[in-house]
């Protein structure tokens, strides 16, 4: 028999064990939308810590109703296999480069052009233009991808190699690491250079090994892969200054409440100012970084830089898919 206070006990440990309980459940099906956030890039880059922003802030806003896990290191896949998941309707989202996208509407590959952008402030001006509303929309109809953003400042991109690289003449048959994409095999044969098609988990071998001579990335990419070990002159030719952008399956964001939408893309343009700001003032911090590793530096001011840009200029023939016009269009909204 249960003695009055052995029951009272008994029975605020069963009520003890239901609010357990029901927590427990709550917390497993809070989330009413779990998604995967990845990228090729490090853990350690300044593109990570704008993801985990990005993620927390939406999570934080959705009251929980969104859950996103960010992963680095090309776990979910290469870049071209995490935008097929999205595209096929996967509860994933990625960083996407818009000579990536050009696959699946061409226009939109002018943007990572070389030398397309003077000043990376002037991109607003591509962002606030009928141009881009209407690319982005054509591209959505495309591949069923949507764009939540497009102000995420990935950097300059520079060539890191074994040499001082002053003059286009200096790419000259070096054979050089480039991704699967039109824009940078292009680019480089402009300059003279071999375009070898690795894939960005695997530049290292590849350095490591002589199969290419020299890569190219932003800074922060570079020691993301530590790319630095292999090589140890970088040459600031800054030729794409890179933005990003987030997307998600456009079919799915369709599908999500009104409320949950607004959230997602504020907090997309939210966190690309972030990375904006990361990017732009850690610069030379990482440049300092990089000298301490025994990495000397070729400054832009040191770059015949007008001679880049008349080498690369061919490389905007190279798209006969594109619009007519296209090239001039856009850079008329960059005046």
């Amino acid at each position: 028999m249960i003695k009055k206070g052995g029951k009272m006990k008994l029975l605020l440990k069963v009520l003890v064990s239901l609010v357990i309980s029901l927590t427990a459940t709550k917390s497993v099906i809070a989330a009413d939308y779990n998604f995967k956030f990845g990228t090729v890039s490090a853990d350690t880059e300044p593109l990570l810590d704008a993801m985990r922003y990005m993620a927390k802030n939406i999570e934080d806003r959705s009251g929980g109703r969104i859950e996103i896990d960010v992963y680095g290191g090309a776990v979910l896949g290469t870049n071209k296999e995490v935008y097929e998941q999205v595209k096929n309707g996967a509860m994933v989202m990625t960083i996407a480069d818009a000579g990536y996208l050009s696959d699946y509407y061409p226009d939109i590959g002018v943007l990572n052009g070389p030398y397309l952008l003077a000043d990376v402030n002037d991109f607003d001006k591509i962002l606030k233009s009928d141009w881009y509303a209407e690319t982005i929309d054509n591209l959505t109809a495309a591949s069923d991808l949507k764009v939540t953003a497009f102000n995420w400042l990935f950097g300059a991109r520079h060539i890191i190699t074994n040499k001082e690289v002053r003059h286009p003449d200096d790419m000259k048959d070096v054979a050089i690491r480039v991704p699967p994409n039109v824009m940078w095999v292009e680019t480089f044969k402009s300059m003279g250079a071999k375009g070898t098609q690795v894939a960005w988990a695997e530049v290292y071998g590849a350095l490591s090994t002589g199969l290419v001579d020299a890569a190219e990335a932003p800074i922060a990419s570079i020691i993301g892969a530590k790319l630095y070990e292999q090589r140890k002159v970088i040459s600031m030719t800054g030729h794409f200054k890179a933005f990003v952008a987030p997307i998600i399956n456009a079919k799915i964001y369709d599908s999500m409440p009104a409320d949950l939408q607004n959230i997602i893309s504020e907090e997309s343009i939210n966190a690309g100012k972030y990375l904006t700001k990361l990017t732009l003032e850690g610069e030379e911090g990482l440049i300092k970084q990089l000298q301490s590793e025994g990495v000397s530096f070729v400054r832009a001011s040191d770059i015949d830089m007008a001679a880049f840009q008349d080498a690369t200029a061919p490389t905007y023939d190279a798209f006969p898919e594109w619009s007519d016009g296209l090239h001039e269009r856009v850079s008329a909204i960059l005046k």
